[in-house]
């Protein structure tokens, strides 16, 4: 069976880095007695049942090359061991459409030269959309790993690709309870639906114990930057904090890059004072800048405000290792991520979404989890941030969020009748 797999974005590295594995410890448990031979009478295998047929997996990474920023892509390979892609697309930035299309383009080739079985597509970026779209054009077989999430706000872009990827796809793996009920309510059958869990949280898990070794005072010198002296030059912390970091010591960590909050100045601004002025008073804040951010801060005249401030850490966008060590010791996470809602729910970190709506629901405190929707409105924003801070961490494990989640996957698609 050859599989195909396609990864577009930061976050689908996450998602697909335990899948690999799962086919890696797969292929190693098949006896060389078992293994299908092509050639007749040579290795036959006895009689097996279908769920348990020792087939051998050839796969085939593709990178579409969207996340075309090297120091947001290159370290999550690197941090994750996910082996080099076999084939990059290399599409880079561009539009919605142009990003699709162009994908759409040269995927199209792939699988005319690739001839696989499957196509796995993961998470709701734009080439999740162009790349099930175009397999199901060839008549392959498409997974779509992460199914069923929904925000139900068709202004975000991930929704629409999450609506026509379902809607394509043989195969759905579903991570919560939640995502079931909304395959089933648009009519999809039970025959195209597993419940598998939550492939992220297989990679915290993986890295939990190497993420938990490290110091946040090493990553704040490493990846901090800090203005020094007259010449309002921006620098490497160095050093700066290992030294007086302390083991007790409190800090938020921020993150934000979604067009609903960071490109309008008349709402990323009352957001930057709000951290400035009330969160960096109570807490050191550690604040990763996506580039998009960056790009917005200095546009609208907010970077020197947060630069300057002497509680407030500037970062380079982090690693993966580094991210989820932050989060472990973190006194609140103030994000506008996903990823992220689902990593405070199984960390217990009291999470404040800057969203008025989540495709992740079972993250949000009324179905157990560590996130409250607070939008960008700054009353609500203050309002639980104040609750955040006498928080105590409460740890929630969804079912099946249990580290085995790319083993059910990969069970399912080696499993699959039509």
């Amino acid at each position: 069976m050859k599989i195909l797999s396609v990864v577009g974005a930061r976050p689908n590295f996450m998602k697909i880095a335990p899948f690999i594995r799962a086919i890696e410890k797969y292929n190693k448990s098949i006896p060389t007695t078992h293994i299908v031979s092509n050639i007749s009478g040579i290795n036959e295998p006895p009689p097996i049942p279908h769920s348990s047929v020792l087939t051998p997996v050839e796969h085939i990474l593709v990178h579409t090359g969207q996340h075309y920023d090297d120091s947001m892509s290159k370290a999550f390979f690197e941090d994750l061991n996910i082996p080099e892609a076999d084939i990059n697309l290399g599409i880079g930035s561009g539009t919605h459409a142009e990003q699709v299309g162009l994908t759409m383009i040269a995927f199209e080739k792939v699988l005319k030269e690739e001839k696989p079985d499957w196509v796995v597509v993961v998470g709701d970026v734009n080439a999740t959309l162009a790349c099930s779209v175009t397999a199901k054009k060839e008549w392959i077989k498409v997974c779509h790993i992460e199914a069923g999430l929904r925000s139900g706000d068709l202004t975000m872009p991930e929704e629409i690709n999450r609506l026509v990827t379902d809607r394509l796809s043989d195969l759905l793996l579903a991570p919560d309870i939640i995502s079931i009920q909304n395959l089933k309510a648009e009519g999809v059958p039970d025959s195209r639906i597993r419940f598998v869990g939550n492939i992220m949280i297989d990679t915290l898990e993986a890295n939990r114990k190497k993420a938990k070794a490290m110091e946040v005072g090493e990553i704040v010198g490493r990846m901090g930057r800090v203005r020094r002296g007259g010449d309002g030059k921006i620098e490497r912390c160095a050093d700066c904090e290992r030294g007086r970091w302390g083991e007790g010591r409190r800090y938020a960590v921020v993150t934000l890059h979604r067009p609903s909050n960071v490109d309008a100045a008349e709402t990323f601004a009352p957001i930057v004072d709000f951290l400035a002025d009330e969160v960096a008073g109570e807490l050191t804040v550690l604040w990763p800048v996506h580039p998009r951010t960056k790009k917005k801060l200095t546009e609208f005249g907010l970077f020197e405000k947060v630069s300057d401030h002497k509680n407030i850490i500037l970062m380079e966008p982090l690693g993966y290792f580094d991210m989820l060590r932050l989060n472990m010791g973190a006194t609140v996470m103030l994000t506008d991520s996903g990823g992220l809602q689902e990593e405070c729910t199984v960390l217990g970190t009291p999470c404040l979404t800057l969203r008025n709506n989540t495709e992740r629901p079972v993250t949000l405190q009324e179905h157990g989890g560590a996130s409250v929707l607070v939008g960008n409105s700054i009353d609500a924003i203050r309002k639980t941030f104040r609750a955040a801070l006498a928080a105590e961490r409460v740890p929630v494990r969804p079912e099946l969020w249990d580290g085995k989640t790319a083993e059910r996957c990969l069970e399912a698609i080696l499993g699959y009748q039509a």
